[in-house]
C-alpha cells in the first residue's frame, strides 16, 4: 500500500484534504466518490501534484494518469457532443458508447472503450470518467455527476461541449491575434542583430585605417556589436536560466500570488487579463449552476479552474461569505480582480435568483470584450513594433553613413 495525499470537495462544498493508503490513485478517487465527495487532486505522498487545474485557459489536464489517454479540448468536446446527440435521439448509454468505439478516431478509441467497459460493469459515466483523469477534468466529472443526478445527462454533455468549444475559441482568438506581432518582434531582433554582428563589422577596418574619430553613435554601435558577438551566447543562456528560475519561483504560492496581482495591474495587458478571467469564471460558474451544482460546491470547483492566484483568493473569500449567508458579489467587488461589469451582472443574477443564466450571459459579454481588447492590443502593437524596427534599422544605417561622410570630409580636406 502507498500513502496518497488527496484534495476533495465535501457534500456541503467544503474543501477537504487528507492522507489515504491505497494501491493506486484510481483507488483513492473511487473511495472518495463512494464517500460522496468530488475528487480534485490525488498524488503520491512526497511527489509533485499530478491531478488538478493549472494554466490560463485550460480545463484539460496534462500528463498520463490512470486509465485513458490524454485528450485535447477539441477531442473531448467532439466526444461529448456526439454522445449528447445520440442520447437525445433515444439511444441508451451502452449502445451509444459502443457505436462511438466503432467509429472513433484512434486517439480517442482507447478512452471511449474504457468508459464503455466501466459502464457495462455497472459504473456511472461520471465515475468512469473520474478513473480517466488524463482525459477528463474534475470539472467535467462534477458536471456529468450533476447531470446524472438530475436525469438530464444529454443536455449536460451538450453544455460541457459548448463550454470546451468556447474556451478553445477564446484561446485561439488570443493566440492567432498575437502571432503577427510576435513574428514582427522576432524579425526586428533578427535584423538588428544581423546589422550589428555582420554588416557593421565589415566597415570597421576601413574606419580604423582612416584614423578619423568616429561619431559617438557609430562607436557605440560598434562596441555593442562586439559585445553581442563576444557575449551573446552567454546572455542567451543567462536569459534561459532566468526564465527557469522565475518559473521555479512562481511555483511558490506566495510568489505566484504577488505576480498575479501585479499582472492584473499592468496597463492594457492587465485589462485584457481581467476580461479573460471574468469570461472563464462566469462561464464555468454558470454552467455548474445550471446543471444543478450547489453554489458553494460550484465556487470550490471554479476556484481551481480560474488559474490566476489573485482570482482564486477572491473566490475563496466569496465562498466563505456565501457559506455564511452573505452576498457572493461583495467579496468579489472588494478584491478588485474582475471588471466592474462582472460584479454588476452577478449581483443582478443574485437579486433575480437567476445567477446561473446571468453568469452565462456575462461570459458571452466578456468573450466579446476579450476579442475586442485583443484586436485593440494588436492594432497598437503592430504599428509600434513597425516604428521601432524602422527607427532601429534607420538609426544604424544613419550612424554608418555619418561615419562614412566623416571619412569623405577628411579625404577631401
Amino acid at each position: 500500500m502507498t500513502a496518497f495525499r488527496y484534495t476533495a470537495i465535501g457534500a456541503a462544498g467544503e474543501r477537504l484534504t487528507g492522507m489515504m493508503d491505497a494501491a493506486t490513485e484510481g483507488e483513492v478517487i473511487a473511495r472518495l466518490q463512494r464517500q460522496g465527495r468530488i475528487p480534485v487532486r490525488a498524488e503520491q505522498a512526497g511527489r509533485p501534484a499530478r491531478l488538478g487545474w493549472h494554466g490560463l485557459m485550460q480545463l484539460n489536464l496534462g500528463g498520463r494518469r490512470g486509465r485513458g489517454d490524454r485528450l485535447g479540448k477539441q477531442a473531448v468536446a467532439e466526444l461529448f457532443r456526439e454522445l449528447a446527440t445520440m442520447l437525445s435521439a433515444g439511444q441508451d448509454l451502452d449502445r451509444a458508447l459502443r457505436y462511438m468505439v466503432e467509429t472513433a478516431p484512434a486517439q480517442t478509441r482507447h478512452t471511449i472503450g474504457g468508459l464503455r467497459d466501466a459502464v457495462r460493469n455497472g459504473s456511472p459515466l461520471s465515475a468512469a470518467m473520474a478513473d480517466c483523469p488524463a482525459a477528463f477534468s474534475p470539472l467535467q466529472v462534477a458536471l456529468v455527476r450533476a447531470g446524472e443526478a438530475g436525469g438530464n445527462l444529454a443536455p449536460t454533455l451538450a453544455r460541457i461541449a459548448e463550454l470546451l468549444e468556447r474556451e478553445r475559441a477564446l484561446a485561439a482568438t488570443i493566440t492567432s491575434a498575437l502571432i503577427y506581432p510576435a513574428l514582427l518582434l522576432a524579425a526586428m531582433i533578427g535584423a538588428v542583430t544581423l546589422l550589428l554582428t555582420e554588416v557593421l563589422p565589415q566597415f570597421v577596418p576601413m574606419f580604423e585605417q582612416s584614423g578619423v574619430k568616429l561619431p559617438a553613435s557609430t562607436q557605440f554601435l560598434i562596441d555593442l556589436g562586439n559585445v553581442v558577438q563576444a557575449d551573446g551566447l552567454l546572455a542567451l543562456l543567462a536569459s534561459v536560466a532566468a526564465v527557469l528560475i522565475a518559473r521555479a519561483a512562481l511555483r511558490q504560492d506566495a510568489v505566484r500570488l504577488v505576480a498575479d496581482h501585479l499582472l492584473l495591474r499592468v496597463p492594457i495587458v492587465g485589462a485584457l487579463m481581467r476580461e479573460v478571467l471574468a469570461a472563464r469564471f462566469t462561464r464555468v460558474l454558470g454552467t455548474l449552476l445550471l446543471n444543478g451544482v450547489a453554489l458553494i460546491t460550484a465556487l470550490t470547483i471554479v476556484r481551481d479552474a480560474v488559474g490566476n492566484h489573485a482570482a482564486r483568493q477572491a473566490v475563496d473569500r466569496a465562498s466563505l461569505s456565501a457559506r455564511g449567508g452573505g452576498a457572493l458579489t461583495a467579496e468579489l467587488e472588494h478584491a478588485a480582480v474582475f471588471p466592474a461589469r462582472t460584479i454588476h451582472l452577478l449581483r443582478l443574477g443574485e437579486e433575480t435568483a437567476q445567477l446561473g443564466a446571468t453568469a452565462l450571459r456575462a461570459a458571452d459579454i466578456h468573450d466579446e470584450r476579450t476579442r475586442l481588447s485583443t484586436q485593440r492590443l494588436v492594432s497598437l502593437l503592430v504599428p509600434v513594433l513597425t516604428v521601432l524596427m524602422g527607427l532601429a534599422v534607420g538609426g544604424i544605417v544613419a550612424s554608418l553613413m555619418t561615419a562614412m561622410l566623416s571619412i569623405n570630409d577628411l579625404a577631401s580636406g
